[in-house]
């Protein structure tokens, strides 16, 4: 059963939903019950990360990155 909902918001923040809405080729309306829906789900939000993503997702822990290493790296870039 649809229900309509009054929103208010800036007008800034209308057009950018609207923008965004349209180049993703999907409703304002649409946009909204989607987000609300992620917002009353328990599900992974890892949903929304690319196969590419969740794949290397990971593959280097913290404690594999050497802190000093990464900092002369960093270093020796900004020089």
């Amino acid at each position: 059963m649809e229900t309509k909902l009054t929103l208010k918001l800036d007008k800034s923040v209308i057009v950018l939903a609207k923008n965004y809405a349209e180049r993703h080729h999907r409703s304002l309306s649409r946009l909204v019950e989607d987000y609300f829906k992620i917002l009353g789900s328990d599900e992974d939000r890892n949903h929304d990360l690319s196969p590419l993503v969740k794949e290397l997702s990971g593959v280097v822990s913290v404690k594999d990155i050497d802190n000093l290493d990464y900092t002369s790296y960093l270093e020796k870039k900004y020089e």
